[in-house]
């Protein structure tokens, strides 16, 4: 299974365990404004996650898919904030405090899949000869 696949399996499983945890104790609205929000998170996080991994070693790919991926976060973000407060719906202030907050969630899960795919090999000190 690939990297990818394995933390987008974590990434489903980290927000599921989430909004169950949450679910006793928000009311509908709430409910559905989380719920919408980690359907939104997931498959952009997934996403900003597999550009970094393909671009992994490529320094200035990686630095690339790093700020493409943070600004994609944002934009969303604003983009759903923009919607849902003109739609006026109850659960907008329970999704816009879920959203960024699955996307911090699912930001800290990133560093475990990494760790697991990082070569074992010392790097040699600049200057210095093996």
């Amino acid at each position: 299974m690939s990297v990818s696949l394995r933390y987008a399996s974590a990434a489903v499983l980290l927000v599921g365990v989430v909004t169950l945890g949450l679910w006793p104790f928000v009311g509908e609205a709430a409910r559905t404004g989380v719920l919408v929000a980690g359907v939104i998170a997931l498959p952009i996080q997934v996403l900003a996650f597999s550009q970094l991994v393909r671009y992994r070693g490529r320094a200035n790919g990686f630095l690339a898919a790093w700020a493409g991926g943070m600004a994609l976060r944002a934009v969303v973000v604003v983009v759903a904030a923009i919607v849902v407060i003109r739609s006026g719906t109850e659960s907008a202030v329970p999704m816009l405090l879920a959203l960024p907050g699955f996307f911090f969630g699912l930001l800290l899960l990133e560093p475990i899949y990494f760790k697991k795919e990082m070569p074992q090999t010392a790097p040699h000190a600049a200057g210095t000869t093996a």
